[in-house]
């Protein structure tokens, strides 16, 4: 795969601590890669002056433009100081993730980068409805950060799904793991597998009193260890990197990411049916608010943006 060459940050306009910067820059470094900070802004009460004409209410915003690009280059000045190569960009949008997104594809952008919010008073994740917009249509790979340092020596856990034979979600699996080798190789990390595999139908252990469930239990995790060792040995993860446990997607990762002190979860999502039908099953965003750590999503190959004209 490619390495991230252009790197588009999403701004947070809220506050000064912008955290999807600090890590763009981080991964910047790795790769010599150029970074854009968008930042999109809108205020209803200019589109409504009507004592205002046309002219005076489009000077009113370029107004506000130029005093959020002030703003926004003395975000980056520290950056930019220390050699880095980082462009700012603030647009005059009502929808924030239709401009980011189609900025994205127009100027054809390897990355995006967001950082999530936390809820003051509950400490949880708060995913935003721009973020899940950004997730479900971004035809790029989505960088979701929280507060949580990539350490050297890390381990970046990669959800893939080995109960499929299908070929595109063979592929995808393929996809999302050379990006977690690409970024393991730049940040001496160690990639883990995982998978996750149902459990006996409790009604057929009801419906049927002379089944095995407990064969029928071992049979399927023997299935998908094999298949996921398959996968490890032709990617030379080592073995003990793979994890293979009973239960839901949405389980068993965030359990996995807490034990590991992972800094990455990295998924594929398949994009014909939207993020809700994410590779590793319908449960997918459940996932995306349980895991402590930075979440990267990737489209299949040859997926389209419904923004793409």
């Amino acid at each position: 795969m490619k390495d991230y060459n252009k790197i588009l940050v999403v701004i947070n306009p809220m506050t000064d601590h912008q955290p999807a910067l600090a890590r763009a820059v981080e991964l910047a470094s790795k790769s010599n890669a150029t970074i854009t900070a968008f930042l999109t802004i809108f205020d209803f009460s200019y589109e409504m002056t009507s004592i205002l004409s046309s002219n005076e209410r489009e000077a009113m915003r370029q107004g506000v433009i130029a005093q959020r690009e002030t703003w926004l280059n003395e975000a980056i000045e520290s950056y930019t100081k220390t050699g880095m190569s980082i462009d700012a960009k603030v647009v005059w949008h009502n929808r924030p993730f239709e401009s980011v997104i189609k900025y994205a594809i127009d100027e054809q952008f390897d990355l995006l980068v967001k950082s999530t919010h936390e809820h003051d008073k509950l400490k949880s994740i708060i995913f935003t409805p721009t973020d899940w917009h950004l997730l479900r249509k971004a035809p790029i790979p989505v960088l979701m950060v929280k507060e949580h340092d990539w350490p050297v020596a890390g381990n970046i856990v990669c959800a893939i799904n080995v109960a499929s034979e299908d070929e595109d979600h063979q592929t995808l699996n393929t996809k999302v793991i050379k990006n977690a080798l690409n970024l393991a190789d730049k940040f001496s990390a160690k990639v883990h597998l995982v998978n996750g595999y149902p459990g006996t139908p409790v009604n057929l252990a009801i419906e049927l009193p002379e089944f095995d469930a407990a064969s029928y239990n071992d049979t399927v995790r023997m299935q998908h260890e094999q298949r996921i060792q398959s996968v490890a040995h032709s990617f030379d993860i080592p073995l003990e990197n793979c994890h293979v446990e009973e239960g839901l997607p949405e389980d068993i990762i965030p359990e996995l990411a807490t034990k590991l002190d992972a800094e990455l979860v990295i998924l594929g999502t398949v994009g014909r049916t939207g993020f809700s039908a994410a590779l590793i099953g319908n449960t997918a965003e459940h996932v995306i608010d349980s895991i402590n750590c930075d979440l990267l999503a990737i489209k299949p190959d040859g997926y389209k943006s419904p923004l793409e004209e």
